[in-house]
């Protein structure tokens, strides 16, 4: 969702349909799949809540109303309806070329609120309930730092055992870190991917084991998307057809399922705290503290 892309316009009067016109948008800005799914959702309910008008015949007051019924009606957080007010913006600026008065539209302030943190029992409990993926990834989050999904955006090449460090690319704010490869995680590691390599062989053999590579690199270096170093570490169990291209591919790891299966794990410990998969990672950072280390060593590391 950064602002730092080229501009996306696209002419209102002419091409395609208005949804079909926001999901080119963020392709051209080299959008995630998440960020273009919330998009396109966003700017349907919005035009659904106006009774279909187009949204060149609204403007600010009709955002205002549909982010009002969002908070007063439906109750959704703050962090939700600005989600809802950054996909609108992106409609009438990149989209429609009609940029929203953004003094006029309201915001939710969002609620600052205290990280839970977990004391190291209770991280060790709840690990002791997952198995499998779920641990190394959890493992990953509390030794590591990761937030979810740069965990199951993790490529091969990205993890480097003989330096014991981890590269995540194109992190919060799109920057790249090099973080910490915990001592405990590796020898189940390497096992994995040596299931998932196997896994990528079966692909290629069966025409497929091409992965998503972003900012055309597929066109830059043919022959990556199907380089072992290029997948993914958690791929997913089944392949799909990726929406953008059409092509069989596996992509990586469902972060909705991993939620709920540590979400899960908490429960079973009986930890009693509101702790999500981003607890662990707020964990790392605690207890890295606690143990003594340099807090400009933590940011670089966890940031």
């Amino acid at each position: 969702m950064s602002s730092h892309h080229p501009s996306a316009h696209l002419p209102p009067s002419s091409g395609p349909k208005r949804l079909d016109r926001v999901r080119a948008a963020c392709r051209v800005r080299h959008d995630s799949i998440r960020t273009e799914d919330a998009y396109h959702d966003w700017v349907k309910r919005f035009v659904l809540f106006h009774g279909k008008r187009h949204p060149l015949d609204m403007a600010e007051p009709e955002v205002n109303a549909f982010l009002t019924d969002l908070a007063v009606t439906r109750a959704v957080a703050a962090s939700t309806q600005n989600q809802a007010l950054c996909a609108l913006l992106f409609l009438y600026g990149p989209v429609l070329g009609r940029p929203l008065d953004q003094l006029r539209i309201v915001r939710a302030n969002r609620p600052k609120r205290l990280p839970v943190v977990l004391t190291r029992d209770e991280v060790r409990r709840v690990l002791a309930e997952l198995d499998g993926i779920p641990l190394l990834v959890a493992q990953l989050l509390y030794g590591s730092g990761l937030r979810i999904l740069e965990a199951l955006r993790l490529r091969v090449k990205d993890v480097d055992f003989g330096r014991n460090e981890v590269v995540v690319r194109g992190g919060k704010g799109d920057k790249d870190r090099v973080t910490v490869l915990p001592a405990a995680v590796q020898p189940a590691l390497t096992a994995h991917l040596v299931r998932v390599r196997g896994l990528h062989d079966a692909d290629l053999r069966a025409g497929h084991g091409r992965v998503y590579l972003p900012d055309a690199l597929a066109r830059k270096f043919p022959g990556a998307e199907r380089a072992w170093v290029w997948q993914w570490v958690f791929p997913s169990v089944k392949l799909s057809t990726d929406p953008r291209t059409g092509v069989v591919r596996r992509h990586h790891g469902n972060a909705d399922e991993l939620g709920r299966t540590i979400a899960a794990a908490v429960s079973a410990a009986g930890v009693t705290k509101r702790a999500t998969p981003h607890t662990l990672r707020h964990c790392f950072a605690t207890h890295l503290l606690e143990a003594g280390a340099d807090i400009r060593t933590v940011q670089a590391v966890s940031c």
